[in-house]
C-alpha cells in the first residue's frame, strides 16, 4: 500500500478537527448571550460535529477508492489485491456506521432529552428532579428507536425480479443481515423524514445565499447610509404628521383601527430608522470608521464570491434537472429500486467537472468538499430566514446571539436531517458517476490466455453502495427521495426569480429591530455602569487622598518636631 492512503486518512483526522471548530463557532454564533446551558451547548457541537463528519466522510470516500485503481492501464495498482480493497471498504464500512448510527442516537435520543432537560429548568429544580423529567419525556422517543428496529429487523426486502434484479451488482446489495437491514431502514426513515427540510430550508437557502452576498450593504458607506436614513427618517415623520393632523391633535381613541395600526408601525420603523442612523453616526469615528473602511475595501471580493457562489448553485440546479429526466426516462428498474441507474446517458455540468478534474490530485476532492460545504451552509441560511415553524406557525427564531437553546437544539435535528437528505443528493442526483467511482477509470479489453475480462476493477464508492441498499431494499424510501428533487427544483427556482424581483429580506424583521433595542439598552446600561464605577473610584481616590494627605501633614509635623 502506498503512503497516498494513510494520507488521505490523516487529511481526514485534520478536517474532522476543523469540523469541531466549525461547530463550536457556529454554537458561539447563534446561542442566546443571555439564556444559555452547557448541557445543550455541548450536545449541539457534539451533533453539528457528527453531521458534519458524515457529509466531510464523502470526498474521502471517493479519493480512498479512486486510489486503487490505475488509470493510466484501467486496471488495479500493483498493492491493490482483493484482500487491500476489501480491508479499505470494511474501514470506511465501520466509519460510515459509527456516523450514522451516532447521527441517529443524537437526532432521536440524546437532543430530545437535551431539550426536555432545559425545560424542566427551575429555580427550584434540582438535577436529579431535571434528569427524572427528562428521561420521562423522552422515553416515546426511545420507544420510536425501538420500533424502527424492530420493523427494520423483521420488515421484509423486496425481492421483485423483473429482469434487472439478475445482475450480479444488485444481488449484492441485497441485504440478508438483519442487523444492517434495521440500520438501512433507520437511515431511510430519516432521509424521507429530511427531504422536507431540505427542500423547504436548502432549495431557498441555495438561491439565497448568493443574493445576500451580492447585495450585501455592510460594505456601502456609512456617511450614506447615515444620509439615507435621514431622509426616510423625515419622510415617516411627515407621514406620521398627515396621519395625527386628521384628527387635530386629539385623543388617540378617536382614531380609526387601520390609521392606529398605520401610525404605530410608522414610530416602530421611526425607532429602526433613528437607530440605524445613530449606529451610522457612531460608525465614522475611531475604530469602527476603520472597520468600515476594510468592509469598503472587500466589498468587491464580497460580490465576486457571490457570483461564484451563484454560478455553482446554477451549476447544482442544472445537474439536478438533468439527472432526474435522465433517471425517470432510463432507469433499469424504475420505482421498483429507487430509480437506480445503471449508466448516465445525460451528461450533467457538475459531474463532468468532477471527472474531468479528477486527473490533477486533488482538485476534485477540493471540489467535491466545496460543494458538501455550499449545501450545508445553504440550509444554514435558509433555516435563519424561514425559521422553524409549523405551517405558517413561527415556533422558534434563528437569529445570530439571540437563538433560545430550544431553537438551537431544534435547528440541529434539521441540520442533521438536511445532510442526510444532502447526502443522497449529492451520491445519486448532483454528481453520481463520479459519486459511485471517482475518476476510476478500467480496461475493458479482454485478456488473450482466458478470453475473459478481469472483474472488479472498479470499486463503487461505499455511501453508494449504502443508499443504493437503501433504495432497493425499501423502494418506497428510494421513490420518494427521488421525486422530491423535482420539487426541490421549484422551490430553489421560485426562491431565485422572486429574489430576483425583490431582495430578499428576513422574514423576522420585527425580531431583529426588538433584538437591535435590547442589545443597544445592553450597551447603553453598560457604558453606564462604567461610568458610574469609575465616578465611585475618583470619589474613593479623592477622598484616599484627603486621609493621606492628614497622615503625610501629621508625619511631617512630627518630623520638624
Amino acid at each position: 500500500m502506498t503512503v497516498a492512503i494513510p494520507l488521505i486518512w490523516i487529511t481526514a483526522i485534520i478536517v474532522l478537527a476543523f469540523t469541531v471548530i466549525a461547530a463550536s463557532v457556529f454554537v458561539k454564533i447563534y446561542q442566546d448571550r443571555h439564556d444559555r446551558d452547557a448541557f445543550v451547548t455541548v450536545v449541539c457541537v457534539l451533533s453539528l460535529t457528527s453531521l458534519l463528519a458524515t457529509v466531510c466522510l464523502l470526498p474521502v470516500d471517493i479519493a480512498l477508492v479512486s486510489g486503487t485503481t490505475n488509470n493510466a492501464t484501467g486496471l488495479k495498482k500493483d498493492w491493490a489485491g482483493p484482500e487491500t480493497v476489501a480491508h479499505i471498504i470494511l474501514g470506511l464500512k465501520i466509519v460510515y456506521y459509527l456516523l450514522y448510527s451516532l447521527d441517529v442516537i443524537m437526532c432521536l435520543l440524546v437532543i430530545p432529552f437535551a431539550y426536555f432537560w432545559y425545560e424542566e429548568w427551575d429555580v427550584d429544580a434540582t438535577t436529579s428532579g431535571r434528569i427524572k423529567g427528562a428521561m420521562k419525556y423522552s422515553f416515546c422517543f426511545l420507544m420510536l428507536v425501538i420500533i424502527l428496529l424492530v420493523v427494520g429487523f423483521f420488515l421484509p426486502v423486496a425481492r421483485e425480479t423483473k429482469g434487472h434484479l439478475d445482475l450480479d451488482y444488485f444481488k449484492k446489495l441485497l441485504l440478508e443481515n438483519h442487523g444492517e437491514r434495521a440500520l438501512t431502514f433507520i437511515t431511510g426513515t430519516l432521509l424521507c423524514l429530511g427531504i422536507v427540510p431540505y427542500v423547504f430550508y436548502t432549495a431557498p437557502g441555495l438561491a439565497l445565499t448568493p443574493q445576500l452576498l451580492i447585495r450585501s450593504i455592510r460594505g456601502a458607506s456609512l456617511p450614506s447610509i447615515s444620509a439615507s436614513a435621514h431622509q426616510d427618517l423625515l419622510l415617516n415623520r411627515e407621514r406620521q404628521r398627515i396621519i395625527e393632523a386628521r384628527y387635530a391633535g386629539g385623543p388617540s381613541s378617536r382614531f380609526t383601527a387601520k390609521d392606529r395600526r398605520e401610525l404605530e408601525g410608522l414610530q416602530r420603523e421611526e425607532r429602526s430608522l433613528v437607530r440605524r442612523q445613530r449606529v451610522a453616526e457612531e460608525g465614522t469615528h475611531g475604530t469602527r470608521k476603520w472597520l468600515g473602511k476594510l468592509q469598503a475595501i472587500g466589498r468587491p471580493f464580497e460580490i465576486l464570491l457571490g457570483i461564484l457562489v451563484l454560478l455553482l448553485s446554477i451549476s447544482i440546479f442544472i445537474s439536478m434537472l438533468m439527472t432526474s429526466i435522465d433517471k425517470s426516462k432510463n432507469s433499469v428498474c424504475g420505482k421498483s429500486c429507487g430509480y437506480i441507474l445503471a449508466k448516465m446517458n445525460i451528461p450533467n455540468p457538475i459531474n463532468w467537472l468532477f471527472v474531468a478534474t479528477s486527473k490533477v490530485f486533488p482538485i476534485d476532492y477540493i471540489l467535491a468538499l466545496i460543494l458538501v460545504l455550499d449545501l450545508f451552509i445553504a440550509s444554514v441560511v435558509g433555516t435563519a430566514f424561514v425559521g422553524i415553524r409549523f405551517l405558517w406557525v413561527s415556533i422558534f427564531r434563528i437569529r445570530p446571539g439571540h437563538t433560545k437553546p430550544q431553537g438551537l437544539l431544534m435547528a440541529t435535528v434539521i441540520l442533521t436531517l438536511t445532510v442526510l437528505a444532502a447526502n443522497y443528493s449529492i451520491t445519486m442526483i448532483i454528481a453520481p458517476q463520479y459519486a459511485h467511482y471517482g475518476g476510476q477509470k478500467f480496461c475493458n479489453k479482454t485478456i488473450l490466455e482466458t478470453g475473459t475480462g478481469p472483474q472488479d476493477i472498479c470499486t463503487p464508492t461505499f455511501v453508494s453502495t449504502f443508499l443504493n441498499r437503501v433504495t432497493l431494499n425499501f423502494p418506497y424510501f428510494g421513490a420518494f427521495a427521488f421525486w422530491s428533487q423535482f420539487a426541490f427544483l421549484g422551490v430553489y427556482l421560485i426562491t431565485l426569480l422572486t429574489g430576483l424581483v425583490r431582495p430578499p429580506k428576513s422574514g423576522n424583521r420585527e425580531a431583529e429591530d426588538e433584538d437591535a433595542e435590547n442589545d443597544e439598552d445592553e450597551s447603553l446600561l453598560t457604558g453606564a455602569g462604567r461610568r458610574v464605577n469609575a465616578a465611585w473610584e475618583d470619589i474613593r481616590g479623592q477622598t484616599g487622598e484627603r486621609r493621606n494627605y492628614g497622615t503625610d501633614a501629621r508625619v511631617r509635623g512630627g518630623d520638624d518636631a
